[in-house]
């Protein structure tokens, strides 16, 4: 038995049955927590709203929200800006009130109570899908409200970091000039020091070598040992006796010294 039901009427009418969503559940809200920070598109959205609808008894929720974004859209820039200042002011005083409700009880009471809420399989299921959410809608602006604080607490962070770390990498180069300046300094420091002390030892053993066979008046003689001390006492005996045979031989003795270069 033939059917009367044309196979391209039915395949339509089967391709015109709208998909149905998947169910979100509504995540936990905190009610003690700070009052979330308004976008500048949403303050935009709260002034322009009424005023539109007012003007516009018959417009639908659709309509509304498509004249609102095209409106905020044409906005000249000096206007938008306003907006835009009041959101950011707004962020910075809900990062602040969040940082010290974090220190709270409530805080700590929600996030506990939070976790047995939910399930990681749970967890899974809540998670927001994007395309799942009909657009120009309450829940759609919602999500775009708390997509966007994200993103601008993101860029931030990022801002934040990126300057950290042009900060850190300004302070590491300039300690690398300064342990390469200091190793320079050191390096030449050790050269000059291992080279007068090689000096101070060829003119000890110069005058070891020209000064042994003169005993002082006391009768010390010059050794590597004692040759400053030697050479302290003689100079000594010089000033005192300046006439004496032992002077003369030490005059005699250091004019023919060749000291080293």
């Amino acid at each position: 038995m033939e059917s009367n039901i044309e196979p391209g009427i039915t395949n339509n009418k089967r391709a015109n049955i709208p998909l149905k969503g998947k169910k979100r559940k509504k995540p936990i809200k905190d009610q003690s927590a700070p009052r979330q920070p308004l976008s500048g598109y949403f303050r935009f959205l709260n002034d322009r709203r009424d005023k539109v609808r007012a003007e516009n008894p018959n417009i639908t929720f659709q309509d509304l929200n498509k004249v609102l974004a095209t409106e905020w859209k044409n906005l000249p820039q000096p206007q938008k800006q306003q907006y835009l200042a009041a959101a950011e002011q707004d962020r910075e005083r809900y990062l602040q009130e969040f940082e010290a409700y974090k220190q709270t009880e409530a805080y700590k009471s929600f996030n506990a109570s939070k976790k047995l809420k939910q399930s990681p399989i749970s967890s899974e299921k809540e998670e927001v899908n994007f395309l799942d959410i009909p657009i120009f809608t309450e829940e759609f602006l919602e999500h775009n409200k708390s997509r966007e604080t994200e993103l601008r607490q993101l860029r931030k962070s990022i801002i934040d970091y990126e300057q950290q770390n042009a900060i850190l990498s300004k302070h590491i180069e300039t300690v690398k000039q300064v342990i390469a300046k200091l190793t320079t300094e050191n390096n030449y420091q050790e050269a000059t020091r291992n080279s007068l002390a090689n000096h101070l030892s060829q003119i000890q053993s110069l005058l070891v070598a020209n000064f042994d066979g003169l005993p002082l008046p006391s009768g010390e003689k010059a050794t590597s040992e004692n040759i400053e001390e030697y050479m302290t006492k003689a100079l000594g005996y010089l000033i005192a006796n300046p006439n004496s045979s032992f002077a003369t031989t030490v005059k005699s003795i250091v004019s023919k010294l060749q000291y080293p270069d």
